[in-house]
């Protein structure tokens, strides 16, 4: 097992309990206690966790998400997700980010990405690992801090429920770069209506981020496979890549397979 994939093992037993005892760690991911310590140790450095005596703790910050996203649902599912939607960004990407729980595992996945050691840099090459545009303002506040990476933040109004910065400020910024990758996080796929989320302000930016980017990666758990939102961001036909998890039923995948949708399920 990779350090890379021993890290989000240990953040998604942290999800479950809230709580990491070193030596039940050490047992699950099949290491040395003296290894989870030091994992922990960088964890915590990149603050994604809190270290305690003996273990760590879920890290509680001032730049959560509102209280609608802090429910623990299906969190496994979302870093899985997050960990393989890391694997489909390469190293110097300019990658977009609309805001969400699903987008925020993402980032973090990518945080996980650097600090394990996975990139070894090319001889000529001294810039930010990843460039992340971004209207989410969570997002911005915890990539921000981290030299690898170079942060562009859209501007606009702040919609307090999400986080999320919308509006002719958001569009000003969006229409002015080039994205190699943009993971959209959504609140409802269809195969016939396309891709949605509940509001009207967030589906333009969202939509915003599609038509820039080389490379349409969907991001969400199986639970919103089949359902609808209020406002349409965009049709399959503008996604390359929708990466869920295991819980999607063959028969869906393959009508998004239909689709000319690569699909991911982890």
């Amino acid at each position: 097992m990779s350090k890379q994939e021993r890290w989000s093992k240990l953040l998604e037993l942290l999800a479950v309990d809230g709580r990491l005892d070193v030596e039940e760690a050490a047992v699950s991911v099949a290491v040395s206690q003296a290894t989870i310590r030091r994992d922990l140790d960088e964890l915590a450095e990149q603050k994604l966790l809190v270290r305690t005596r003996g273990g760590a703790i879920a890290h509680g910050v001032s730049y959560e998400l509102p209280l609608r996203y802090k429910s623990s649902r299906r969190v496994s599912e979302k870093r899985r997700i997050a960990s393989a939607v890391a694997e489909l960004v390469g190293e110097g990407d300019v990658v977009g980010l609309n805001g969400g729980t699903t987008t925020t595992e993402v980032a973090r996945a990518l945080v996980l990405r650097t600090g394990g050691g996975v990139f070894e840099r090319a001889e000529n090459f001294s810039g930010p690992l990843y460039t992340v545009v971004t209207n989410a303002l969570n997002i911005a506040s915890e990539l921000a801090v981290r030299p690898q990476f170079k942060i562009v933040v859209t501007g606009g109004v702040a919609r307090t429920q999400t986080y999320e910065l919308v509006g002719p400020l958001a569009e000003g910024v969006l229409n002015q770069v080039v994205l190699d990758v943009a993971v959209l996080g959504v609140d409802g796929v269809d195969p016939q209506l396309g891709v949605m989320t509940h509001h009207e302000d967030e589906a333009g930016i969202s939509r915003l981020f599609a038509e820039r980017a080389r490379k349409v990666i969907l991001v969400t758990d199986s639970s919103k496979i089949g359902k609808s939102a209020f406002a349409r961001i965009c049709g399959l036909d503008r996604v390359d890549v929708l990466v869920t998890d295991s819980d999607l039923g063959a028969d869906a995948a393959a009508r998004f397979t239909d689709a000319g949708i690569e699909v991911i399920s982890v």
